[in-house]
């Protein structure tokens, strides 16, 4: 009965996401009786191999993915090890901010209106060019996928570096890096050798998560990459969303080849960083220190990333207030609210169902994700506080290898395309992230605060509502915050769960991308972008309200 909370959270997370599975391997190997389907065959997989771009869309799915995955993780690497000391290395916390709460689609619409041919980065080029029309440059969109890895390490990166800084908190780095600068390392150098090594090791399930999402994205593959061949998971929603209902048998065996090469590929992530980790460890102990000026001149990749999403963000901003804008003008002609205004009454449906999906699926986070810490840190081993390392897994799998499946066993239960299943479908990934970002105030939480209170006679559940939790309220709200943005940003969940009936800002983003209005998009970016900021910015601001005649409790 302890561990009745943790496993709780495991069955809201994990038994949708395992029935969802089945419900699309299954169709994969012919077996859909709603299609007819009554007998296993190999014929979905026949169709599936037989697709003439099915190999160029592996190919595209793999390099995009492990090359975003490889360069997020060189940036943050490089920058901590040249300039963790320094003032940039504070600015770059304070910026990682917006870029944090920013969704993946926002910030792929930003690069659209920052780097496309006609975008604010070639009209500031076209100056000294002596451009007069946009140049012929695939700068988005291009064959090879390179704007779509820029886009995935624009957005990942900043996660990286977060997780990077928590994971620094907890390692005696100062005095590992005074060691190994005794033994003559120079501070880059010293910092690879001697920090890096433990800072990976509570990094590698926020790299696996990050190569699982690169593998795997729709919303910014539909934006930002090649169309003809798309990646596998672009090829697979398609499939699923053909009019031609014969196209779901070949889709969930593309589902299936997808969760495959994932998998396939973080097995060989993990054989990599082996091999890296062995010739580390040989560099480590040669004592050889040259390197120095190449890492400080790698750092600067992060800088330049932050920069570029910033700018890509800023450039949403202003094509969403731009008035007339020919190229090949540096600024508009001038600034007004009329896109605003004319698409505020097609804002107001996905603006609610964007804020209350988000709310509704972080309050249920919030609350199961504290029931489960409680019985942990009451009950200890008792309540199979390892279980809770299987929350995890959601972010691991590829969303579209499940979540058709999903939609097919809500359908089922008559629950397809209403606010419950939309709930739901968010909160399977609302509550992984929530559950992280908990687990360690609950772990740091004074214990002698808990025993005065109960000495006073306070029960468990008292102590746990008028001790415990105020006090942490700071962490309470930066994961409700953190919620808030992972349900902002969920496209292909809400595509499958609303069932075309309810549309975020997510699903109409992508969807009007495809108009090409700029000023639409404009729009659309920068309010998905400014709703999880202005949650982040509450949870700064309200502990220091709360609290501001609490010095203990002050942030």
């Amino acid at each position: 009965m302890r561990a009745v909370p943790v496993v709780a959270a495991l069955a809201v997370v994990l038994l949708p996401l395992l029935a969802g599975l089945l419900a699309t391997m299954l169709p994969a190997f012919g077996l859909f009786p709603a299609l007819g389907g009554t007998t296993l065959t190999l014929q979905p997989w026949r169709i599936l191999l037989s697709h003439p771009g099915l190999f160029a869309s592996i190919t595209l799915t793999l390099t995009g993915g492990f090359a975003a995955t490889a360069l997020s993780l060189l940036a943050v690497a490089t920058f901590c090890a040249a300039f963790h000391t320094s003032r940039g290395f504070r600015v770059a916390q304070a910026l990682i901010a917006p870029l944090l709460a920013a969704p993946h689609v926002a910030l792929a619409l930003g690069f659209l209106a920052f780097a496309s041919p006609s975008g604010i980065l070639m009209r500031l080029l076209a100056q000294p060019f002596a451009w007069r029309s946009p140049p012929d440059i695939a700068t988005v969109n291009d064959t090879m996928g390179i704007s779509l890895i820029v886009g995935l390490v624009l957005k990942e990166t900043p996660f990286l570096l977060l997780m990077a800084i928590a994971a620094l908190n907890q390692i005696p780095s100062h005095a590992l890096m005074a060691a190994a600068r005794a033994l003559g390392q120079p501070a880059p150098i010293a910092w690879l050798k001697a920090v890096f090594p433990l800072v990976h090791r509570q990094l590698r399930l926020p790299i696996l998560a990050v190569l699982a999402y690169a593998l795997s994205a729709v919303d910014v593959a539909l934006l930002l990459g090649p169309d003809s061949p798309p990646t596998l998971s672009v090829l697979v929603v398609r499939w699923f969303f053909d009019p031609d209902l014969a196209q779901l048998l070949p889709a969930a065996a593309a589902a299936t080849l997808l969760l495959a090469l994932t998998f396939a590929a973080i097995l060989a992530w993990l054989l990599a960083e082996r091999l890296v980790a062995q010739v580390g460890r040989n560099w480590a102990a040669s004592g050889r220190s040259g390197g120095s000026m190449l890492v400080k001149i790698s750092g600067l990749l992060l800088p330049a990333l932050l920069g570029i999403a910033l700018a890509s963000l800023l450039a949403a901003a202003v094509w969403s207030v731009a008035g007339p804008w020919r190229f090949p003008d540096p600024l508009p002609a001038s600034v007004d609210l009329r896109t605003w205004s004319a698409q505020a009454s097609g804002l107001a449906g996905p603006l609610r169902t964007t804020v209350l999906t988000g709310l509704a699926s972080t309050a249920s986070a919030i609350l199961i994700a504290v029931a489960a810490l409680e019985a942990v840190a009451r009950h200890g081993a008792a309540a199979r506080p390892g279980l809770l390392a299987l929350i995890i897994v959601p972010l691991l799998v590829p969303q579209a290898g499940f979540l058709f499946g999903m939609q097919v066993t809500l359908l089922g239960l008559g629950a397809d395309g209403g606010w419950f299943a939309l709930i739901w479908t968010h909160l399977i990934f609302v509550l992984p992230y929530v559950l992280l970002s908990l687990r360690a105030p609950f772990a740091a939480f004074d214990p002698r605060l808990l025993q005065t209170a109960a000495c006073l006679g306070a029960s468990p559940t008292r102590v746990l509502f008028t001790v415990k939790l105020p006090i942490l309220l700071r962490p309470l709200l930066a994961a409700s915050a953190i919620g808030i943005a992972v349900s902002a940003g969920q496209y292909l969940a809400t595509l499958f769960a609303g069932g075309g009936r309810l549309a975020s800002l997510a699903t109409e983003a992508v969807t009007l991308a495809s108009g090409g209005d700029r000023r639409v998009l404009g729009v659309f970016a920068t309010l998905q972008s400014g709703l999880p900021l202005l949650f982040y910015a509450i949870a700064l601001a309200l502990p220091g309200l709360i609290w501001r005649h609490r010095a203990g409790l002050r942030p």
